[in-house]
């Protein structure tokens, strides 16, 4: 028997009471939530997460805690409007008719979260099960064990198991959740990981939500202000150590004007980590040995391939791996084969734009995006040439940030969508309904057929 049995038939007793609830006592689930998250447990938040991989208190609070308190004031000022019918036209051949869309939830579902930011990446999309009227169950990381376990304790100290629960483990643990019948499942991960979570929920055609990844092109042309491009890509391909999904995966530079954007580019490194990243309080650390020896092997084989090393390269014991930039990259290097996942920026050139978004358009379509220009003319021809889950021109990564906005990918990067509204509707079900008042048009030609309702059929084909 599924070891998780006992405590899915749980929520599967309960989803249809919680499915029931009002906008009102949905909004107190995620005050609590909110006021956990805010004031309870910031410190031991920060602290876990400093024990895991060093991550630093304030990006604690900017990328971990901010998001999911963002996440919740939204859902709770536009949670009434989104929980009310939605009226849609009805056509005047169904006259005597009126029509809407009713959001309801989903039901049980599960939550699978990754590492790399498993406070925001576990009660983000929480907030949006919640708001929709779900009971859930929650699997996060076993690679950061310690905020695992507080996130285990801040449920439970809040819901009761039959409404949320979180399970705690490994791979056998997830394999185990997805042998269940969830009527939706949410996952963050990897697109290798988000195939097998497809093929899972295909043997109960349970809905999916996949956030997944892949290799975000960066391009920097020459009308670029380089200074603040260079300040605004370093500060987000090393933010958690690179190891975010839609952080900058490769960087396609403009040949004209490489060298004076790369001379900025170690400037930025260097203010940002006093030059001395191994000691520096603004820099973590890879979250394990496994990802290190990964990303380490990464870079040797780099400068195997006669690759140039132009900033960093150190590696430590401590799972440090320093800010690495690396230029004139070979395509047969293992950093453009796969998502780096990590603090290495590989550095390309071109000198028309056509090339590069031929060679993006080779790949698996991205997360995200991002385009450095004021030439609108060469933006409108990206985006338009292009596929991407999103992108940010001037800047990178801070589309994330905004709730007004759908967080998802396409295809290799994801499937579905994120944060706010449409995270409750990744969450919920749309119910179509119509209600008939009396007669109808169509209760005059029905059987049994004649001449009369033959002209009637007739008159409504050409002009209703």
């Amino acid at each position: 028997m599924n070891p998780y049995q006992e405590l899915f038939k749980k929520q599967l007793n309960h989803y249809s009471v919680i499915g029931a609830t009002t906008a009102k006592e949905r909004i107190t689930k995620l005050k609590a939530l909110k006021k956990a998250l805010e004031f309870d447990y910031r410190d031991s938040i920060k602290e876990a997460l400093y024990n895991d991989f060093k991550k630093p208190h304030l990006d604690t609070d900017l990328t971990e805690i901010y998001p999911v308190i963002s996440e919740i004031k939204l859902a709770i000022q536009k949670l009434h409007s989104w929980m009310e019918p939605q009226p849609v036209k009805t056509p005047l051949s169904l006259f005597g008719a009126n029509s809407w869309i009713q959001y309801q939830s989903k039901g049980v579902c599960l939550i699978i979260s990754p590492w790399n930011f498993p406070v925001n990446l576990t009660f983000g999309p929480l907030v949006s099960a919640i708001a929709a009227g779900n009971t859930v169950i929650l699997k996060p990381s076993e690679h950061t064990p310690n905020t695992s376990k507080l996130m285990e304790r801040i449920v439970k100290s809040i819901f009761k198991e039959e409404e949320v629960a979180v399970v705690l483990g490994g791979v056998e643990v997830s394999t185990a959740l997805l042998e269940l019948p969830f009527h939706h499942i949410f996952f963050t991960g990897s697109p290798k990981v988000g195939k097998i979570v497809m093929k899972a929920a295909s043997e109960n055609l349970s809905s999916i939500t996949l956030e997944l990844g892949g290799k975000s092109p960066t391009i920097v042309d020459a009308t670029a202000n380089l200074k603040r491009a260079a300040k605004r890509i370093a500060w987000a391909k090393f933010l958690n150590a690179g190891q975010i999904c839609i952080a900058p995966d490769y960087l396609f530079v403009e040949e004209k004007v490489k060298e004076p954007f790369l001379k900025h580019l170690k400037e930025q490194i260097d203010r940002f980590y006093d030059s001395n990243t191994g000691e520096s309080s603004s820099y973590c650390r890879i979250v394990n040995q496994a990802h290190h020896q990964r990303l380490k092997g990464a870079i040797e084989h780099a400068l195997s391939l006669g690759d140039q090393l132009v900033i960093g390269g150190e590696t430590a014991k401590d799972n440090y791996i320093s800010p690495t930039v690396i230029d004139s990259i070979s395509e047969d290097s293992k950093l453009m084969q796969e998502e780096i996942f990590g603090p290495i920026l590989p550095v390309k050139t071109y000198h028309k734009i056509e090339e590069v978004i031929q060679y993006v358009n080779k790949g698996e379509r991205p997360l995200a995006l991002y385009i450095y220009s004021k030439n609108n003319k060469s933006i409108k021809q990206i985006i338009a040439q292009t596929r991407a889950g999103s992108s940010c021109i001037n800047n990178s990564i801070i589309q994330y940030s905004n709730h007004h906005l759908p967080f998802g990918g396409v295809n290799n990067s994801g499937i579905g969508s994120s944060h706010g509204f449409y995270g409750f509707k990744s969450f919920s079900s749309e119910r179509s309904l119509m209600r008939q008042y009396g007669w109808g048009p169509l209760d005059f030609i029905i059987p049994p057929y004649n001449k009369f309702k033959k002209k009637l059929v007739a008159i409504t084909l050409k002009w209703l």
